[in-house]
């Protein structure tokens, strides 16, 4: 049965990771996406490696795991928009396309005139997405925008780390990948008001702005109480006990979310005199308390190991888990129940598959497609241009002698 996006096309001028994941799980979700790199060159992250994919020898193939991560589900196109008959070529592939996603900085397509005004008259249908640093408008409009710079401006990390540490960033580009998800929710919804009113309309969406408004509980706790969050560590600014707490073997989560919880723990853990005591008895008092009270918890786990606080307290209905490496995580039969893990057929790799992540969307009319693997640099420039343009061999093959693709 086809995706739900069966029948959207994309034309993905974006690179690096906020782009190409929003992409991927539009594609994911059936849409045809066209991915537009420059002949010769490609997305950047196609060189981020080591690791990178192996050829059958062995030996390391021009894609990196960072740009495998992101990248499949569609069709790489070569094609130098710095080039007028590379313009002229974009303009007529837009023509067919229901989406435009680009990742350029503000102003930058208008030299190509494949920028929102400029295309607008011409197709009044067509969703235009644009993902830069700070958005069109503002002071640092012009700025580039790049995950650990956004990171350090957008709030995140002076909230993540150690209390007595320097900030620190997430350890994914966190920024990227919630600003794809937002471009895929915004492409969604303008599709939606494109179908029921015939009017496309430009996105204008900015890396900082959609990490702020992912500062959620942070950001409200500062508007509200008007002191700015610090760091905790792995402790939660408006719940305790929850953070990793330290086993005779290891570390484990416990997420205490109530008191009824809170009393099965401090009952499980032998000191149920910590339930009745008046500095930790409710979750206000233990925000306020929490210096006093972990040390007191810490010592208490201290005595059993991992498997017995995680089965004990999973008995009695008590947030707790283990703190997985990446191994661990692909090797959980959870995560294989799920298949968080998927191969997909690849010639000229080594096994002849390709491993990436699954998407976690599980439909039940519409399975997530996987397709394509992803493509190799300007693998499907030929049929794009035959199926879409109509263009034969020999024309083809003139515009790759010229540069164009």
């Amino acid at each position: 049965m086809p995706g739900p996006l069966a029948g959207v096309r994309i034309f993905d001028l974006s690179r690096i990771l906020a782009g190409p994941s929003a992409t991927q799980l539009l594609g994911d979700l059936g849409a045809e996406v066209i991915k537009v790199e420059r002949p010769g060159q490609g997305d950047d992250t196609r060189k981020w490696g080591p690791p990178f994919l192996k050829d059958e020898e062995g030996r390391d193939t021009a894609e990196s795991a960072y740009y495998v991560s992101c990248n499949r589900s569609k069709r790489s196109l070569t094609l130098d928009i710095a080039k007028p008959e590379g313009q002229a070529l974009a303009r007529r592939l837009i023509g067919t396309s229901d989406v435009v996603i680009e990742n350029f900085k503000a102003g930058d397509l208008a030299r190509y005139g494949l920028d929102y005004e400029s295309l607008k008259p011409e197709f009044p249908k067509l969703v235009y997405c644009s993902i830069t640093g700070f958005g069109q408008t503002g002071p640092y409009a012009e700025r580039a925008g790049y995950d650990i710079l956004i990171q350090a401006m957008g709030g995140i990390m002076s909230i993540t780390g150690e209390a007595d540490g320097p900030p620190m960033k997430v350890g994914v580009a966190i920024v990227d990948v919630m600003c794809g998800m937002y471009a895929c929710v915004a492409i969604l919804a303008a599709l939606r008001h494109r179908d029921r009113t015939g009017e496309g309309q430009f996105i204008d969406l900015a890396l900082l702005d959609t990490e702020i408004s992912w500062l959620v509980n942070q950001g409200a706790n500062y508007l509200i109480g008007g002191k700015a969050p610090g760091r905790l560590g792995n402790a939660h600014p408006n719940i305790v006990p929850y953070t990793v707490m330290p086993a005779s073997d290891g570390w484990f989560v416990l997420g205490v979310g109530n008191e009824a919880q809170y009393r099965k723990f401090c009952e499980f853990a032998g000191r149920a005199e910590l339930a009745e005591d008046a500095r930790f008895a409710t979750n206000a008092a233990r925000v306020k308390h929490r210096d006093l009270l972990y040390p007191i918890l810490e010592e208490v786990t201290r005595a059993r190991p991992v498997a017995a606080w995680i089965e004990g307290l999973e008995r009695l209905g008590v947030p707790a888990g283990p703190v997985n490496d990446i191994a661990q995580v692909f090797a959980d039969p959870q995560a294989r129940a799920r298949r968080m893990k998927i191969e997909m057929d690849r010639e000229g790799v080594q096994g002849g598959r390709v491993p990436m992540i699954g998407n976690p969307i599980q439909f039940s009319a519409s399975p997530v497609e996987y397709r394509d693997p992803p493509p190799r640099l300007g693998e499907h420039t030929e049929a794009v241009l035959a199926d879409l343009l109509g263009l034969g061999p020999e024309e083809i093959a003139a515009l790759r002698a010229r540069g164009v693709v």
